[in-house]
């Protein structure tokens, strides 16, 4: 048991720069928290102790910010950065060294029953306010970026961006002229804007031609 707490503690130095003591980490990373008190919930589940798995994970949102239900299996090296509304389903399953940023969504599409919320493998990182519903995948190595809202498979080593998501990136190669910049990410209701203002203009046009010929 010790050996996993060092690990989780190992975990967030290797991938937060602003972690300077073990202290520190132990006494205010919310994102450490939630997850060892996820622990204690997910034992008590897998024990059929549903009301006191509840409980256990209800404080701990009361506390930290962030809601992991305790039927969610995650895997080791689990890190929260900021963690503020991070929500992870009953149904989850996530693999070992995944990294969440605050506002993430690990949710449903309604009210499906079994297996209903994403699986996550190994190594995958999603970004700020990111949302990932429903009973899909995300691959080995795969990044969600910012913002984004993601139904369906994403391979593995795939970069996804936009709502709603599209690979942008696969094994390294540009699958779209579009990059990850978070600032630039695709916004269909923008564009479907653009079409109209577009078709708007060409109508706009055949009345004056048409009212030049009369």
């Amino acid at each position: 048991m010790f050996k996993r707490l060092k690990e989780d503690i190992d975990n967030i130095f290797e991938n937060d720069p602003a972690a300077r003591s073990v202290l520190e980490v132990v006494l205010t990373y919310s994102g450490l928290h939630a997850t060892w008190s996820h622990r204690i919930a997910h034992w008590f589940y897998k024990r059929k102790f549903f009301f006191i798995a509840r409980a256990i994970s209800q404080i701990s949102k009361f506390f930290t910010g962030i809601e992991i239900h305790p039927g969610a299996k995650i895997g080791r090296r689990f890190f929260i950065d900021h963690g503020t509304g991070v929500v992870i389903g009953e149904t989850c399953e996530i693999g070992d060294n995944v990294i969440l940023y605050q506002g993430v969504t690990l949710g449903g599409t309604g009210k499906e029953k079994g297996k209903r919320h994403p699986t996550l493998k190994d190594n995958v990182l999603v970004a700020s306010g990111a949302k990932v519903l429903g009973s899909i995948t995300i691959g080995e190595n795969s990044k969600v970026g910012a913002g984004s809202v993601v139904l369906k498979d994403v391979p593995p080593n795939a970069t996804v961006v936009g709502i709603p998501g599209k690979v942008v990136i696969q094994d390294g190669v540009k699958t779209t002229d579009k990059k990850l910049d978070h600032q630039n990410i695709p916004d269909p209701i923008q564009d479907r804007f653009e079409k109209l203002e577009k078709k708007i203009e060409e109508l706009q046009l055949q009345l004056l031609e048409s009212q030049k010929e009369r």
